[in-house]
């Protein structure tokens, strides 16, 4: 009869072995016999580079669009609200 120690202690040996090889499994890639399958694409010579979060765009000057064009799409915004809501009634409100 196993007790409940050995159990305990053969789950924590499990874990720490698979924790440990889990640290190796980028060198155990690396090996020709074990690593890549055959149709897998080359890895690139030079490792990626970091984006350039900090990188800023220009500052904007001036208006992105001309006043009266702005209020022509707005009111175009506004006409294709007011035909929604004729076109589909409102729902009753449930109380």
């Amino acid at each position: 009869m196993v007790g409940r120690g050995s159990r305990a202690g053969g789950a924590v040996a499990i874990l720490l072995l698979a924790l440990t090889m889990g640290g190796c499994a980028s060198t155990i890639a690396d090996l020709p016999m074990v690593g890549t399958p055959a149709g897998a694409p080359a890895r690139p010579a030079q490792p990626g580079e970091y984006l350039p979060v900090h990188d800023l765009p220009t500052s904007r000057e001036g208006t992105a669009m001309a006043p009266a064009e702005q209020a022509k799409i707005q009111a175009e915004l506004i006409a294709a609200r007011d035909r929604q809501a004729v076109a589909t009634p409102a729902k009753p409100s449930r109380k």
